[in-house]
């Protein structure tokens, strides 16, 4: 194109450099993909749908595998973004997508008789978590301050989610570790109950921001589906509890608090579903706020697809069969939503390509 005619010319594509670009512009929370994939996957094969949950099993392990790469490469490459998020109370809590991942999928190995792995996903999730907990609340304790972090922007729930994961894939590989098994399920007690007194903590804290303060469309973000899928998947553990034999007894005499407990936490996640629709259609009918792609998204989906296991898993301990109707009801909507999700990624990751982003973009950025 000639110079002053408006028009920029074309230039040829650099895939180097745009797979720079997106190492460097890695989200703390971009494995709230892997989250969603993989609870979607692991809801279809308990309702016998084994084609669809292989498929997206299959594409969560790719998914897993690449941005496990693409976190290393950022680490190599930088540093000093990814030690900026690590001690920001704005994205630290992000990173326990990372743990809540890892847990999800080797859910998902496990259901599939990959039994090492799925041993070698929670020994990982764990020794994150142990890292990360200490990090996220002392910076939270720390650095923020008055204006910085919000409650329903920090995705600070996704730390109780992260908790409580390590809990669900806890109890199936307890058994792995022998005699130190006793020892396993005493822990994931312990971290089902720090997640239920996180998740009460934080509750207050974002009810008073919601309810009780200026709240603008922009406010209103997936992230918020969070606080539901905390809830899930607080229930999901707290079932899984009831449902597996720890063999000790002291253990075994926390059932009753357990059960009383796991339902009011369903009740409650439950009760936040047409809550949540109804920001949603205030967002986008009322304020006319137009519904596009966001990574966001996928904290949408996750919840979802949590509270259709949750729903099968309380069906069982309660002995209540009718609760499987609800959920697979629910696992079809999460599987449409996730298509969805899937079908605006690929769109926003294709205009990226044709955009032609470059290296040389960056170093000017």
């Amino acid at each position: 194109m000639r110079a002053g005619s408006g028009e920029v010319a074309s230039r040829p594509f650099d895939p180097f450099g745009f797979l720079y670009v997106q190492i460097a512009a890695l989200s703390p929370g971009s494995f709230a993909l892997v989250m969603a994939t993989g609870i979607i996957s692991n809801a279809c094969l308990i309702e016998g749908q084994r084609v669809v949950s292989d498929a997206l099993f299959a594409l969560n392990v790719v998914a897993f595998c690449w941005l496990l790469i693409m976190t290393a490469l950022r680490l190599i490459l930088f540093w000093p973004a990814l030690r900026a998020d690590l001690v920001d109370p704005r994205q630290v809590f992000g990173f326990f997508t990372m743990v809540a991942g890892s847990c999800v999928l080797g859910a998902g190995m496990s259901l599939r008789g990959f039994a090492a792995v799925a041993l070698a996903l929670w020994v990982f999730a764990l020794v994150l978590w142990l890292g990360l907990i200490y990090l996220g609340f002392g910076v939270l304790a720390l650095r923020n301050r008055t204006g910085g972090a919000d409650v329903i922007h920090g995705g600070w729930l996704i730390a109780i989610v992260g908790t409580e994961a390590l809990v669900i894939l806890g109890t199936i590989v307890a058994p792995a570790f022998g005699e130190f098994g006793g020892g396993v399920f005493v822990l994931i007690h312990m971290l089902w109950g720090v997640g239920l007194a996180l998740y009460g903590i934080f509750i207050v804290l974002f009810a008073q921001r919601l309810f009780f303060s200026d709240v603008a469309p922009k406010d209103l973000t997936p992230v918020l589906w969070i606080v539901m899928g905390a809830a899930a998947i607080t229930t999901n553990a707290g079932s899984t509890l009831i449902l597996t034999a720890s063999g000790i007894a002291f253990l075994n005499s926390m059932r009753p608090f357990i059960d009383g407990v796991t339902l009011i936490v369903w009740a409650w996640a439950t009760w936040w579903i047409p809550m949540l629709l109804l920001f949603g259609v205030w967002k986008h009918g009322v304020n006319r706020i137009p519904l596009s792609y966001t990574p966001m998204l996928w904290g949408l989906v996750f919840p979802i697809g949590m509270y259709s296991v949750a729903t099968v898993r309380l069906s069982l301990a309660t002995d209540f069969p009718t609760l499987q109707v609800v959920s697979r009801a629910i696992m079809w909507i999460a599987l449409a939503v996730w298509l969805a999700t899937a079908i605006g990624l690929a769109v926003a990751s294709w205009r990226r390509l044709r955009d032609g982003t470059r290296f040389d973009e960056l170093r000017a950025a």
